[in-house]
C-alpha cells in the first residue's frame, strides 16, 4: 500500500502546472457532486440523479448558472449555503481560498504552489504572488458581504420574515458577485423587473466580479494612495486600461443592439426607463452573470444572436467569468484595425502590444469557435430541439454565463455531457485547455527556407 501511493505521489509531483490545476478543479467539481448529493440540502421528497448533480456541480464551480433542476424547488435553506459554498471556489479561484487555507494553517507556500497560482491567475511572474491571493479573497468577501447586507435589508419589503430575506439577501450577493447565475427565486430577477434599485446593486455586482481582479486592485491601489497623499499620481496598466475600455463598451454596444432590435417587439410597449433598464441588464449579465429580469426566450433572432457573440467574448481575464475574454477580443479588433491601416503594429494608450499576445488571441479566438461549433454541429444532430435554443445554450456553457431558452432540462444524458464539458472549458479557459493536449516544447534544430504563401 505504501509503495502503491509513492508511486501515486511521484507521477502527481511529476504533472506540469496546468494538468495540476485541471487536476484540482476536476477533484472540485467531484467533491462538490458529492456534497450535493446529499439528500439532507434537498427538500422532502426530491430526488436528484447522478447525472443532473455532476451538472449542478460543475454548473456551480464553473460558475455558469445552467441548470436542469430548479434551485428553488430542489434544495433547501441548508442546500443554499452548500451551493454558495461551491459558488465561492467556482468564483474566487480554488487556488485562491487554497491559498488561504494554507496560510491559515501555518504552512509555508512552496515555488510549486506559486507557479500553480501563477497559472491560475494568469499572472507573468512569481513575484507577490500570495499577497495578491490574500488581496483578491479580502477584495471579493468584502464586495460580498456590502452586497448582502444591502439586499437583506432592502428585501424585508419583498419577503415575509427577516430570516428569508438574509437568506435571500445573502444568496443572491454571492451568486451576482461570482457571477454564478444562480437564483433561488425561482424566476432569477423577474421579480424585480421593475425595481431599478435591485438591479443597479445586481449590475454593481455583476461588473465588480466579471471586470477582473488585477482591475480591482489597481483601483483600490489608487485610492488608498490618493487617501494618503491627494498629489500622489497612480499609472493604470495597459492590460487594466484595455480591459476596462472594452468591458464597457461592450456593455454599451449590447444595450444599444438590445434597445434596436428589441424596440418594435418586447420593448414596443415599455416606457422609456423600462426600456432602458431591461436593455442594460440584459447586456451586462452577457459578460457572465446569467441573471435576467425577464425571458430571454422572448427576445427577437437577432438579438438572441447578439447575445451569443456578447456571451462567447465573455468577462475579463482573472475574473470570475468565462469566454475568450474581454483582452482577447480587444487584441484581435486593434489588429485588424493597424492591419487595415498599414501598421505592422499595435499602438494603444502609448504602449505597444507584444506579438505573441496578438497570436495568442488569434488562436483562443479560432479554437473556441471551433469547440462551440463541434458542438453546436453535434447537438443540432442529436437533439430533436429548437436550433436557435442549441446555439443559444453552447455559447452560454462557453461563456459560462448561464442563460438560456430553457432546453437545459430537456437535454439528453450525452447533450447534458457535452454542456458539461463546455462548462467546464470555458471556466479554465482555451489556453489552459490547449496545454492540456498539448506535448512538450519542441525546439527546431534547422529551419527550411521560407516561401510566401496566397493569403485570403
Amino acid at each position: 500500500m505504501r509503495k502503491k501511493l509513492s508511486v501515486f505521489y511521484h507521477k502527481l509531483s511529476n504533472l506540469s502546472g496546468i494538468h495540476l490545476i485541471v487536476l484540482f478543479y476536476c477533484s472540485a467539481a467531484l467533491l462538490s457532486t458529492l456534497l450535493l448529493s446529499i439528500p439532507f440540502f434537498y427538500r422532502e421528497g426530491v430526488e436528484v440523479s447522478w447525472l443532473d448533480s455532476i451538472f449542478t456541480a460543475v454548473s456551480a464551480i464553473s460558475v455558469t448558472g445552467l441548470t436542469v433542476v430548479s434551485t428553488a424547488d430542489t434544495f433547501n435553506t441548508f442546500g443554499y449555503f452548500a451551493l454558495a459554498f461551491v459558488l465561492q471556489f467556482g468564483g474566487i479561484g480554488i487556488m485562491t481560498l487554497g491559498t488561504f487555507v494554507y496560510i491559515l494553517l501555518g504552512k509555508k507556500i512552496g515555488i510549486r504552489t506559486r507557479r500553480l497560482i501563477q497559472i491560475d491567475q494568469n499572472r507573468n511572474t512569481l513575484a507577490g504572488l500570495v499577497q495578491l491571493m490574500l488581496k483578491i479573497l479580502r477584495t471579493v468577501l468584502a464586495i460580498e458581504l456590502v452586497g448582502a447586507i444591502v439586499l437583506s435589508i432592502y428585501y424585508l419589503k419583498y419577503f415575509d420574515s427577516w430570516q428569508e430575506s438574509i437568506v435571500q439577501g445573502v444568496f443572491a450577493a454571492v451568486s451576482a458577485t461570482t457571477n454564478a447565475g444562480f437564483d433561488i427565486t425561482g424566476t432569477s430577477l423577474e421579480p424585480f423587473a421593475h425595481d431599478y434599485f435591485v438591479q443597479f446593486i445586481n449590475i454593481l455586482l455583476l461588473v465588480l466580479g466579471a471586470i477582473g481582479f488585477p482591475v480591482l486592485l489597481e483601483v483600490q491601489e489608487l485610492l488608498w494612495g490618493r487617501y494618503r497623499d491627494l498629489k500622489w499620481k497612480y499609472q493604470f496598466s495597459l492590460f487594466a486600461k484595455v480591459t476596462t475600455v472594452t468591458f464597457f463598451i461592450l456593455i454599451v454596444i449590447g444595450a444599444l443592439g438590445i434597445f434596436l432590435f428589441e424596440h418594435n417587439h418586447f420593448l414596443q410597449d415599455k416606457s422609456w426607463h423600462e426600456s432602458l433598464f431591461y436593455s442594460l441588464f440584459q447586456s451586462v449579465t452577457t459578460r457572465n452573470g446569467g441573471l435576467a429580469t425577464m425571458d430571454v426566450a422572448e427576445f427577437t433572432t437577432p438579438t438572441l444572436l447578439l447575445l451569443c457573440a456578447l456571451m462567447f467574448i465573455g468577462a475579463s481575464p482573472s475574473s470570475v467569468g468565462g469566454g475568450i475574454r474581454t483582452t482577447t477580443f480587444a487584441i484581435m479588433m486593434l489588429a485588424i484595425f493597424h492591419y487595415a491601416k498599414g501598421h505592422n503594429t499595435i499602438k494603444v494608450f502609448k504602449r505597444e502590444v507584444d506579438p505573441d499576445d496578438v497570436t495568442r488571441s488569434f488562436i483562443v479566438a479560432i479554437t473556441a469557435i471551433m469547440l462551440c461549433g463541434s458542438a453546436i454541429v453535434f447537438l443540432i444532430w442529436l437533439e430533436p430541439l429548437s436550433n436557435m435554443a442549441i446555439v443559444f445554450e453552447v455559447f452560454s456553457a462557453f461563456g459560462t454565463t448561464g442563460l438560456s431558452l430553457g432546453i437545459t432540462p430537456d437535454l439528453s444524458a450525452i447533450g447534458k455531457i457535452v454542456i458539461i464539458l463546455m462548462m467546464f472549458i470555458g471556466r479554465i479557459g482555451i489556453f489552459s485547455f490547449l496545454f492540456l493536449i498539448r506535448g512538450d516544447d519542441v525546439h527546431d534544430r534547422y529551419h527550411y527556407p521560407k516561401e510566401k504563401m496566397i493569403i485570403g
